[in-house]
């Protein structure tokens, strides 16, 4: 629970204004609904007793019947703004809950954003995000409601009816009502959890059956898979049938629960009236809240029977979110200026496979047998990953801020990450530069003149990059690194999938484009390029 709690705690924040009203329009509607009944239970049984006592004519009737439409106007209307500002308060909490997220994720050091890019791990974070929507609307906002609307009502009844009557009810409904409702949510976590498990890899199971059918055909092995798929099936449909039951059985011991409840209200209601406490009509008014009151405990039992399966997303995301709270490096500095980075060498690297300074000016190439740790290295370097090995103006990367880092260190891996729209929106994202420089830094990747055939920095991309081929796709990510003019240049095989022409052009044209910054390059082939000053290799 304490990482529910956590969640619950983070998603209020996002707007507690909007959670706020919310929350007041859902005790409103409760409200409104227990008075309602309680006011009508009232006015059936005065207006019964006034005719058979022969009264009926001098009964006033309008002023309890403008009660109840007042009553019943009211409850819809609050109802239909409770609806529309609790749904929107929660996506408004979940938009900024997903920024929280993905800034935690880019905190992350490579190995495990390279995780990341498994259709398996996307998928699992989008089932937890949407299922922390239940957090607010089947739990936080509920539970407040249940209590506010029962304490206020124990005030009310014992006011105008007796304690006797309020006690009766409350202490029904928050002490059987409570254990109901514990019991229900301890027969279902294990089920609920297990569910989602199983609906999980029955979707990829499903998504990798379409996807390799053919190789699932060619090897024999589609049967195999198919069986396995409806193995899964047969278990998601087996835990849901759990759910079923422990939530229609809660729903039972509810409405038990409700009858008693009434009974309660009811016999104690008829004890005072023997008394002569009350009069007959305002006996039955605790009957009639008792049965309203029903409708507190009904709304609780989805959010009570799903929450294996919000408990288990929280217990995934809410550690994560930890490294926002408190990141790795927590001693930067806000800004790292020339005057206090010393005199030493650019980057120093201490690595169990490499031991050697480098300086401003330099281009060198990175070589070694695949599997090394080549990238690891450039990563640690960029700060994308933490480790002891390496220094920046004689400061680990981590302790850096993020945008005095990026501002010494720019990296180009070897997947291109570019995004949907124009070629100036991908050159943008690393700032604001003139077309002029958007063109210069073009022609030094030799890609300005296919460009200027097309629409020019008013191309259009598809998601991803479509639209380019893989080694315009590369160039293009070049383009934007070179932009930055940073003090030291990551390129993770910069010249894959270029032809031996172009892969010269684009060397020289970044070295003519910083040619102060220290270049490091990772190069499977290429290494011996008369670009490169130095050439080091990584051994196992």
């Amino acid at each position: 629970m304490r990482h529910i709690l956590q969640i619950a705690r983070l998603l209020v924040q996002a707007d507690r204004r909007a959670m706020g009203r919310g929350a007041l329009l859902s005790i409103a509607v409760l409200l409104m609904g227990v008075s309602l009944l309680g006011l009508s239970g009232w006015f059936i049984t005065a207006t019964g007793l006034a005719g058979l006592a022969g009264m009926g004519i001098a009964f006033d009737v309008f002023r309890p019947s403008a009660g109840v439409r007042f009553l019943a106007l009211g409850r819809a209307a609050a109802r239909y703004g409770e609806r529309l500002l609790t749904h929107d308060a929660t996506l408004r909490a979940l938009a900024a809950f997903r920024v929280e997220l993905l800034r935690s994720y880019a905190r992350s050091n490579a190995r495990a954003l390279a995780n990341l890019r498994s259709e398996g791990a996307l998928t699992r974070i989008i089932a937890d995000v949407d299922a922390l929507d239940g957090v607010i609307l089947r739990l936080v906002l509920p539970i407040v409601a249940v209590l506010v609307t029962h304490i206020l009502v124990f005030g009310v009844l014992s006011w105008l009816v007796g304690w006797s009557v309020a006690l009766s009810i409350l202490g029904l409904y928050l002490v059987a009502g409570g254990a109901i409702l514990l019991r229900l949510g301890h027969a279902t976590v294990a089920p609920s959890r297990r569910l989602e498990e199983v609906e999980q890899r029955l979707r990829r199971g499903a998504i990798d059956m379409i996807r390799d059918r053919d190789a699932l055909i060619l090897s024999a092995t589609l049967p195999r898979k198919e069986a396995g798929l409806h193995r899964l099936d047969q278990e998601a449909r087996a835990k849901a049938a759990d759910l079923d039951r422990a939530e229609r059985g809660a729903g039972f011991w509810i409405s038990l629960l409700v009858a008693t409840a009434a009974m309660a209200a009811f016999v104690a209601g008829a004890v005072l009236l023997d008394q002569g406490a009350i009069d007959a009509a305002s006996a039955v008014i605790g009957l009639f809240v008792a049965l309203a009151l029903a409708e507190a405990l009904l709304q609780l039992r989805r959010g009570v029977s799903d929450l294996g399966r919000v408990q288990s997303a929280a217990e995934r995301l809410a550690p994560q979110l930890q490294s926002v709270r408190s990141p790795t490096g927590a001693q930067t500095s806000d800004v790292a200026s020339c005057q206090t980075l010393g005199t030493g060498p650019l980057l120093s690297i201490h690595h169990p496979k490499l031991r050697a300074d480098f300086h401003a000016g330099e281009a060198v190439a990175l070589s070694g047998p695949s599997g090394v740790g080549k990238t690891m290295l450039l990563m640690e370097i960029a700060g994308l990953q933490t480790g002891t090995s390496v220094k920046v103006h004689g400061r680990p990367p981590v302790g850096y801020a993020e945008d005095s880092l990026r501002a010494m260190v720019s990296m180009l891996p070897q997947r291109c990450a570019l995004v949907a729209g124009t070629v100036r929106d991908n050159l943008s994202l690393s700032g604001s530069f003139s077309d002029a420089e958007l063109w210069q830094a073009l022609d030094q990747v030799a890609l300005a003149e296919d460009l200027r055939q097309r629409d020019g920095l008013d191309t259009t991309l598809g998601e991803g990059g479509a639209g380019l081929s893989g080694g315009q796709s590369k160039r293009l990510a070049i383009a934007r690194n070179i932009l930055i003019k940073s003090d030291i240049l990551l390129l993770d095989e910069p010249t894959e999938g270029l032809d031996a022409a172009t892969a010269e052009a684009v060397l020289y044209g970044v070295r003519a484009a910083v040619p102060e910054a220290l270049i490091i390059a990772v190069m499977h082939s290429g290494a011996q390029h008369p670009v490169f000053t130095r050439r080091v290799g990584l051994s196992c």
